[in-house]
C-alpha cells in the first residue's frame, strides 16, 4: 500500500489503483503507521505525502518488491521454455506498430501467453514499477532520456550506447527506435510529388489536422513549425494520431505526426520527410523491472521487441519516383475493383442460391 502511494503521489489515485476507496486506502496507511510507531504520512485538509519516513519505507518496500521478483526470476529461469503470461502496455502507435513482433514471439513460445494494454508513457512506467506489468513502451520528446543512457560512458555514441546494458537500479531501458516527425498528405494533393522539395512555408494556409494541444506530439510539432517560422491557422484536432492519419487519406487536411503513428494508413497516404535540419523526433523505449530480466518469458518479450524494431529500420520507407506512385495507384486501384466485382459475383451467386 504505501508503495502504491509513493508511486501514485495521492490517496485518490492509490485508491483508483488497487481498487479500494479513498477511506480504505487512509485507514490501511493508518494501521502501518501504527506499526511503524512514526507518522508516514504528512497529511493536510485537501492532500497528503510521505514524511522522510515514509519515504525511507517505501523505499525498503520497493527493495523487497525487487527481491521476491529476484526469487520468482530464479526460480522460473530454471525452467526449460517460457511460459506464463506476460502483460505488455504501450501508447498507442507503439502497441499497433509492435504487435507483429509479439504475436510472432508466441508462436515459437507454445507454454507463453500475453496481454498487450494500452496506456500513456507516463502510466506505463508506473504500471512496471509496481509491477502490475512486466514490459512498458514508452516515448521520450526531449532527448535526455536517450542522452541520459549515452552518458554512462561519455565516448559511447548513441548507436553503441543502444547495445549497452541500460541496467539503471530497479528499471532497466531498451531503445527500440527513433522515430521522426514526418508530412502526411493524401494522394492526390500536390505535396504528394516526390519530385517537388517540401517547404511548409506554402503550406501554411493549408487545413492542418493535429493532436489536442497539451499533446507531447502537438507540442514537438508546434516547436518544429515555429523553428521555420509557421504559424498555421487554428488546426483541426482531434484526439488519437491514428484517426488524424484516417483523415488525411480522405483528403480532409494535412498534418505532421511520428512515422510509427502512420501504421496501418501507410498505403493509402503519402509521406514525405521533412527537410533537412528539421530532425525533431521521438525516442521509444522498451522499459522493464530490471530483477525480472531473468525471467525466460520477460526476456523473451523484450528480444522480440528489440527484433521488431531491428526490423522497422531495415525497412525504411524510400520516395517514390512519381512513375512508381502512378504505377503503385493503378495496380491497388485495379486490385480494388477485382475484390469488387468478386463481391458482386458472390452476392449475385448467393441470391440465385
Amino acid at each position: 500500500m504505501l508503495h502504491e502511494f509513493a508511486a501514485r503521489g495521492s490517496i485518490a489515485r492509490t485508491a483508483d489503483a488497487l481498487g479500494y476507496t479513498p477511506s480504505a486506502v487512509s485507514q490501511q496507511l493508518a494501521v502501518l503507521e501504527r506499526e511503524a510507531g512514526t507518522p508516514l504520512l504528512d497529511r493536510t485538509a485537501r492532500s497528503a505525502g510521505l514524511t522522510d519516513a515514509g519515504r525511507r519505507l517505501a523505499a525498503y518496500a520497493e527493495r523487497i518488491l525487487a527481491m521476491v521478483e529476484e526469487a520468482e526470476a530464479d526460480l522460473s529461469a530454471r525452467a526449460a521454455e517460457p511460459s506464463g503470461r506476460v502483460v505488455v502496455t504501450g501508447f498507442p502507435s507503439a502497441a499497433v506498430a509492435f504487435a507483429p513482433a509479439l504475436a510472432r514471439s508466441l508462436r515459437a513460445h507454445p507454454q507463453l501467453s500475453l496481454l498487450l494494454r494500452q496506456s500513456s508513457p507516463t502510466e506505463g512506467l508506473q504500471l512496471v514499477r509496481s509491477g502490475e506489468v512486466e514490459v512498458a513502451i514508452v516515448d521520450d520528446w526531449t532527448g535526455r532520456l536517450a542522452a541520459d543512457l549515452g552518458g554512462l560512458n561519455s565516448t559511447l555514441t548513441r548507436t553503441e550506447a543502444e547495445e549497452t546494458d541500460p541496467a539503471q537500479g530497479v528499471l532497466s531501458y531498451y531503445h527500440l527506435v527513433r522515430d521522426p516527425l514526418v508530412l502526411v498528405v493524401s494522394r492526390t494533393h500536390p505535396a504528394a510529388d516526390p519530385e517537388r522539395p517540401v517547404d511548409l512555408r506554402e503550406l501554411r494556409n493549408e487545413m492542418w489536422l493535429a493532436a489536442p494541444a497539451g499533446e507531447p506530439s502537438r507540442e514537438a510539432v508546434d516547436r518544429l513549425l515555429a523553428t521555420v517560422g509557421v504559424t498555421p491557422p487554428v488546426p483541426s484536432e482531434f484526439e488519437g494520431l491514428e484517426t488524424i492519419a484516417n483523415m488525411v487519406t480522405r483528403g480532409l487536411g494535412i498534418a505532421i505526426m511520428p512515422r510509427l503513428a502512420v501504421g496501418a494508413y501507410e498505403r493509402r497516404l503519402v509521406v514525405r520527410e521533412l527537410p533537412a535540419g528539421l530532425d525533431l523526433a521521438r525516442d521509444v523505449f522498451a522499459v522493464a523491472r530490471t530483477a525480472s530480466l531473468t525471467r525466460p518469458s520477460v526476456s523473451v518479450i523484450v528480444s522480440a521487441l528489440r527484433a521488431g524494431a531491428r526490423s522497422m529500420s531495415h525497412r525504411a520507407p524510400a520516395q517514390e519516383t512519381r512513375e512508381e506512385r502512378e504505377e503503385r495507384e493503378a495496380r491497388e486501384d485495379q486490385e480494388h475493383e477485382a475484390r469488387e466485382a468478386r463481391d458482386a459475383h458472390d452476392a449475385e451467386r448467393a441470391r440465385v442460391l
